[in-house]
């Protein structure tokens, strides 16, 4: 994670959040246009984001529900005025597109899929969001009907060759998309955070709710082939998981939805 040193504390940032800056080296980490990410170096670190109003909602609840399962960080604020404002812990360890892991592949591919099995096995009878596979649809259409069409991101094996190829698989098979584990949503080598290769946490969970096991399942192939360079790991990755619960043809109606962002 690429961190930029601020020399003054950013104007915006509320009253009620100022105490836990004050005294404290603040970095830069944002990682994409959608939001603003600070981490506070302050006893065991805080992290603080910041989005357009009403952006956050959902992960703030999200974040808090995984925190009460352990399994992400805890949230200390979280204020919506002008600008929405989410204030959490920080998760302790590297997440896993540090060197250290991303050195050694197939260790790496292994924890992830066990992870990952692990949490689409936790109860999830009180989450807050309980149908993510019907947002998860919504947008796809959205993005379609406007255009948003966008496949140089993925492998020619979860590929369409155009927009209305991938779209006719979408409306045709859509409803074989269940709701029935715990997502996290966004499932990939970022959001995950190990200690010394032991789980400590995920973040950036305001794509979860209880979801089609095959989103998350997508996302981990392919962030070990965007973040390792090869696909190699694919199949590796889906016996470590559990071939069980894995179902290619519900993989290929899934990427049908990815390529639509």
């Amino acid at each position: 994670m690429k961190k930029t040193l601020l020399y003054q504390i950013p104007n915006e940032i509320p009253q009620d959040i100022r105490h836990f800056v004050s005294g404290a080296n603040i970095y830069d980490t944002s990682s994409s246009p959608g939001a603003k990410v600070y981490f506070i170096d302050k006893g065991n670190g805080y992290y603080l984001k910041c989005s357009n109003r009403g952006m956050l909602e959902k992960e703030f609840r999200m974040t808090k529900y995984f925190y009460s399962k352990g399994l992400s960080a805890e949230v200390l604020s979280y204020i919506s005025n002008d600008s929405d404002w989410l204030l959490t812990t920080a998760v302790i360890g590297e997440d896993c597109i540090y060197e250290g892991y991303l050195a050694n592949p197939e260790r790496l591919c292994d924890t992830i899929a066990y992870e990952l099995r692990k949490l689409h096995e936790t109860d999830y009878t009180d989450c807050p969001l309980m149908d993510r596979t019907a947002e998860y649809l919504a947008v796809a259409e959205k993005n379609y009907r406007t255009g948003n069409y966008d496949k140089s991101h993925f492998p020619d094996c979860f590929g369409y060759s155009s927009a209305e190829e991938a779209y006719a698989v979408l409306t045709a098979e859509k409803d074989a998309l269940q709701s029935r584990v715990l997502l996290h949503g966004d499932y990939c080598l970022p959001n995950i955070v190990l200690n010394k290769w032991k789980f400590s946490g995920f973040i950036d969970v305001g794509n979860g709710g209880v979801g089609d096991r095959h989103i998350d399942l997508f996302g981990g192939a392919w962030t070990l082939w965007f973040n390792l360079k090869t696909n190699k790991y694919r199949e590796r990755f889906f016996d470590a998981y559990g071939r069980d619960k894995v179902d290619g043809e519900i993989l290929k109606i899934v990427a049908a939805a990815e390529v639509f962002g």
